[in-house]
């Protein structure tokens, strides 16, 4: 599905201006990463993205393995893209989802590992966004999607910054 043609973040960006990425955006690269998914078990095909910090954009896909249990969800490949590219923080992620043979999307929710996972790179006030193949979108505070989190404050502290 293809939205309206905007003047990208990036362009704007490299103009001089001070801004991040539109929600559009976001959606339009999440729709493109779900294309590249591998789902041959399920035919349930999923794609989101993540702006960071930077405004950057970092896209993953489900790929999924005869192995059932062993595949990848397509935030855990997105936040894999951000760490490698340098982010560190979730600022917001768009999520789209269904099945291969079906036109529509439907609202696709992330899993509680995949909850988790974002958790971990976020705040609780990071914005998770769901849009369906009509275009109609839902927006979640993280808080309102994994209530009284697990996180980093709840293991003892690691010596030492970041790796």
């Amino acid at each position: 599905m293809r939205w309206p043609k905007r003047r990208s973040a990036d362009s704007l960006r490299r103009s001089g201006a001070d801004v991040s990425v539109t929600e559009d955006e976001l959606f339009d690269r999440a729709f493109a990463a779900r294309r590249r998914a591998y789902a041959q078990y399920s035919n349930f095909w999923v794609g989101a993205a993540i702006e960071d910090e930077s405004g950057a954009v970092h896209v993953g896909c489900n790929v999924e393995n005869a192995a059932y249990p062993v595949g990848t969800c397509a935030e855990a490949g997105a936040i894999s893209a951000m760490r490698v590219a340098g982010g560190k923080r979730i600022r917001r992620i768009a999520i789209v989802g269904g099945l291969a043979d079906v036109k529509e999307t439907a609202f696709c929710a992330p899993c509680g590992a995949c909850r988790q996972r974002i958790a971990e790179f976020a705040d609780a006030n990071t914005q998770v966004l769901l849009r369906d193949g009509l275009g109609a979108v839902r927006r979640f505070d993280l808080s309102a999607l994994l209530p009284a989190a697990f996180g980093a404050a709840d293991v003892m502290p690691v010596s030492g910054e970041e790796r």
